[in-house]
C-alpha cells in the first residue's frame, strides 16, 4: 500500500471534530479511540485508504447529523467513502427504531453489501468485542447494563454476525471476532 495522504489527516480531524465531546459507553474513554482502532485494523488487514477513512467515519452518521453529514462526508472523501460510511450505518436519525429491528435490518443488509462495507463493519464489530471482552474482565456483569440490547441480545447479535462472517471469506480478522465473541459467551455462561 503507498503512504496515507492528507485526505487521510482531514479525516482524521473531521472525525475528532464530529466526535469531540463523545465517549464510549459507559466509559470516560474519548470515541476517537474506538475510530482510530477501527481504522487501524482497516489498515492491518490489508484495507486501502477509503476503507481506512471510512473507518474513522463510520459512526459519524449515526451519531453526529445523519443525512447532512453523509452528504458532507460524500462531499469531501467522496462516493466511495460516503457509500462505505452509509451501508456501516444502522439508522439516520435522532430517534432511532427499536434496537432489536435495527440490528436485524442490519444484518439483512450486510448480506447484500459489499467487500468495502464488509471489512469496515467487520473492523468495527471486532474492535467493539475486544472493548466488550475487556470491560466484562475488569468490571463484570454490571457491563451487559450498557447496551440497549442487554446481556442476551447482545450476545445473540454478536454471535449472527460471527456467523455471518463465517459464512464468508476465512481471513485472520473474521477468526478473531469468533475467537473474541466466544471468551465474551464463555464469561456469560460463568455469571
Amino acid at each position: 500500500m503507498k503512504t496515507l495522504s492528507t485526505r487521510y489527516s482531514d479525516a482524521f480531524t473531521y472525525a475528532l471534530n464530529l466526535h469531540h465531546f463523545q465517549y464510549r459507553k459507559g466509559t470516560r474513554v474519548p470515541y476517537i479511540a474506538h475510530l482510530m482502532s477501527v481504522s487501524a485494523l482497516i489498515l492491518e488487514n490489508g484495507g486501502d485508504e477509503d476503507q481506512a477513512i471510512a473507518g474513522l467515519l463510520h459512526d459519524a452518521v449515526e451519531d453526529q447529523g445523519g443525512i447532512k453529514t453523509l452528504e458532507e462526508i460524500r462531499s469531501r472523501f467522496g462516493d466511495r467513502v460516503a457509500n462505505i460510511v452509509e451501508g456501516c450505518s444502522d439508522s439516520y436519525t435522532l430517534f432511532k427504531p427499536p434496537w432489536r429491528e435495527r440490528k436485524e435490518l442490519y444484518l439483512a443488509e450486510l448480506a447484500r453489501a459489499d467487500k468495502d462495507i464488509r471489512l469496515v463493519s467487520l473492523a468495527d464489530k471486532v474492535h467493539n468485542t475486544r472493548s466488550l471482552l475487556w470491560d466484562l474482565q475488569q468490571y463484570g456483569s454490571a457491563v451487559w447494563k450498557r447496551f440497549n440490547g442487554g446481556k442476551e441480545g447482545t450476545l445473540w447479535y454478536y454471535r449472527a454476525l460471527v456467523d455471518f462472517f463465517i459464512d464468508g471469506e476465512q481471513t485472520p480478522l473474521v477468526c478473531e471476532l469468533n475467537r473474541v465473541v466466544s471468551e465474551i459467551e464463555q464469561l456469560a455462561r460463568e455469571e
